[in-house]
């Protein structure tokens, strides 16, 4: 990835660790990911253009929600 750092896509929080339980601190949002770049940001809804690689993207929900995969907070790996 080009970018670790995670950016909330709704108010434009940005940090270099994880979002605590998946959610922006500044407005309470999810984790998605870029299927060209792989840029991870965080927001309620993914934004149309990709903020990182300005393309039109699709956007993949990666937040973990099984235990598995560590619960809320974190990064599904498999997606």
């Amino acid at each position: 990835m080009a970018n670790d750092k995670k950016v909330c896509a709704h108010c434009g929080h940005t940090s270099e660790d994880e979002f605590e339980g998946d959610i922006c601190p500044q407005c309470g949002l999810t984790y998605w990911k870029c299927s060209k770049c792989g840029y991870t940001l965080s927001a309620s809804t993914p934004p149309e253009t990709c903020p990182s690689c300005n393309l039109k993207c699709e956007f993949t929900n990666v937040t973990c929600y099984t235990p598995e995969c560590g619960g809320p907070g974190n990064i599904d790996p498999r997606l």
